[in-house]
C-alpha cells in the first residue's frame, strides 16, 4: 500500500549544534542518548529530550521501509515551531531562514519521499510574510507551521497577523498547527511531565484553534486550509459546548461550521477517537498521520485497520487527501 504520513518529525541535527553552541535560552544540549534536549529558558522542566532518530532522515524513512509499505513523509516541526516566535525578532529570522533551508535540502536529496514544511517568525507581522514568502516560493517547501502561542504569548488571533493568515490562504499552502509548550506547562506540572503531555498540550492547541475561528479569521479567509492535529484536539469533542456558547462570538455561522473546515490527521492512540474523528470532519478532512517519532507507525497501523474502512476510503486516508491538499504529485508519477 502506498502510504503518506502526513505528520512526521524529522529536525537537522546542524540546527541543533547551532543552538548548543549558545549561551542564552531558548538553548539545547547534547544528551547521553547521542541526541539533543532543548530548553526555553533556564530550569524548564525538560520536556524535549530526543533520541538520535529525531536528525537521522535516512534512520527514519528505513524503519518507515520496515513496516512492508511505501511510506512517504511530509515533515513537520511540532512543539519546536513555538523557537521561531520565542526569540527577538532577527534571531528568529535567521532561525527559521537556517531551518527552512535544511528542510529544503532534505526534500531535495529526498525526492518524491520527503517534503518540508516551513517555519516563520510571528513576533513580526511583515518577517512572517517575507519568511513565508522565501520558504514556499523559492525553498519550494509546501506548507508552514504556527505554533499555539508566540513565545508565551496566547494571542495568535492578533489583528496584526492578519496580513499573515492573508498571505498564507492566499498562497494556498496548508497551516499546520501543533501544540508547544508555552501555555499551560505551569499549571500542570508535575508527573514528570505526565500531566501537561496529556492535557496541556490538547488544552493549547485548541485554544489556539478556536481563537482563528472566534476572531473570524477563517470566516474572512474561508480558502485558508488549517491542520488541526491529533484528531482535532479537544474541538470534535466538544462541538456541541462550542455552539452553544460560542454565540458570544458573534460570528455569522456556528462555530462548528469552521471546525468543520480544518483537516486533522489520525495521530491518537485510540481506534475510537480516530473513528469519531472521521465521523466528525469526514473521510475528505482526515489523513493518515503518526506523530513519528513520538509514536509507533506500526500501532497507529494497526488501531486503523480496527475501523474496517472501504478501500475507497483508505485510499484517501492513507494517501489521497494529504497529496490533494498539499499539492502534491500524483502517486504514480512519483513512485520509486
Amino acid at each position: 500500500m502506498r502510504i503518506l504520513d502526513s505528520h512526521f518529525h524529522y529536525w537537522p541535527k546542524s540546527f541543533f549544534e547551532t543552538l548548543c553552541a549558545r549561551e542564552s535560552y531558548p538553548r539545547a544540549f547534547r544528551n547521553e542518548d547521542g541526541g539533543y534536549d532543548y530548553r526555553r529558558k533556564e530550569g524548564a522542566i525538560g520536556l524535549l529530550n530526543l533520541e538520535p532518530e529525531w536528525f537521522d532522515l535516512d534512520r527514519e524513512l528505513a524503519y518507515m521501509d520496515s513496516l512492508g509499505h511505501q511510506v512517504d513523509v511530509i515533515g513537520s516541526i511540532g512543539p519546536l515551531s513555538i523557537h521561531f516566535s520565542d526569540v527577538p525578532p532577527e534571531q528568529g529570522i535567521a532561525d527559521a531562514r537556517q531551518w527552512n533551508e535544511a528542510m529544503a535540502a532534505a526534500q531535495r536529496s529526498h525526492a518524491g519521499r520527503f517534503w518540508g514544511t516551513a517555519a516563520v517568525p510571528l513576533t513580526d507581522t511583515g518577517a512572517a510574510i517575507e519568511t513565508l514568502d522565501h520558504a514556499i516560493g523559492e525553498l519550494g517547501l509546501v506548507g508552514v507551521n504556527v505554533p499555539g502561542s508566540i513565545g508565551s504569548d496566547p494571542h495568535i488571533d492578533a489583528e496584526r497577523l492578519e496580513p499573515f493568515y492573508a498571505r498564507v490562504a492566499k498562497l494556498g499552502v496548508p497551516m499546520f498547527i501543533h501544540p508547544t509548550d508555552a501555555i499551560f506547562h505551569d499549571m500542570l506540572e508535575g508527573y514528570n511531565g505526565a500531566l501537561h503531555l496529556t492535557l496541556g498540550r490538547v488544552m493549547e492547541v485548541s485554544a489556539a484553534a478556536m481563537r482563528l475561528v472566534f476572531s473570524g479569521v477563517l470566516e474572512r479567509h474561508p480558502s485558508l486550509k488549517v491542520i488541526m492535529s491529533h484528531t482535532g484536539g479537544a474541538l470534535p469533542y466538544q462541538a456541541g459546548r462550542i455552539d452553544k456558547n460560542g454565540k458570544r462570538a458573534g460570528l455569522p455561522k456556528p462555530p462548528s461550521t469552521y471546525i468543520k473546515s480544518m483537516y486533522t490527521d489520525t495521530v491518537s492512540p485510540h481506534a475510537l477517537g480516530m473513528k469519531f474523528a472521521i465521523e466528525y470532519y469526514g473521510i475528505d478532512h482526515v489523513m493518515y498521520g503518526t506523530d513519528y517519532p513520538c509514536w509507533d507507525p506500526s500501532a497507529a497501523l494497526g488501531l486503523l485497520e480496527e475501523l474496517g474502512l472501504s478501500q475507497a476510503d483508505k485510499d484517501k486516508l492513507f494517501y489521497g487527501n494529504a497529496a490533494k491538499l498539499f499539492g502534491l504529485a500524483d502517486p504514480t508519477t512519483s513512485a520509486a
